[in-house]
């Protein structure tokens, strides 16, 4: 069985033991999360939500807060002497997903 959820304004596919790195999200090392935005649930059958899977809960093991590698963003126009260079770094949590929950059908 697989889901579809919904978090930091991006959609991920995960099946129960998959590893995802996600935005930031306020957890410590060890700790629990659900997410409740559940946008559809495969497997023998599908359960799609409008917008969400109405009960529907994916559990998961926060394994890490880290910062990914640095990205430089450089902006430049052409013959007009103007250049910038920034670099950034992105917040991260990796998560380990323990369970998949389906809720009533849609």
């Amino acid at each position: 069985m697989y889901a579809v959820i919904k978090t930091g304004g991006k959609q991920y596919k995960v099946e129960e033991g998959d590893t995802i790195r996600v935005e930031k999200l306020s957890a410590e090392k060890g700790d629990t999360i659900t997410f409740g935005e559940i946008l559809l649930i495969g497997g023998e059958e599908y359960l799609v939500g409008s917008p969400t899977v109405d009960g529907a809960q994916v559990s998961a093991q926060v394994v890490r807060q880290f910062r990914d590698k640095k990205i430089i963003v450089f902006k430049m126009k052409r013959r007009k002497r103007y250049h910038r260079k920034h670099g950034h770094r992105q917040d991260l949590t990796e998560v380990r997903i323990t369970s998949i929950a389906k809720g009533k059908e849609a």
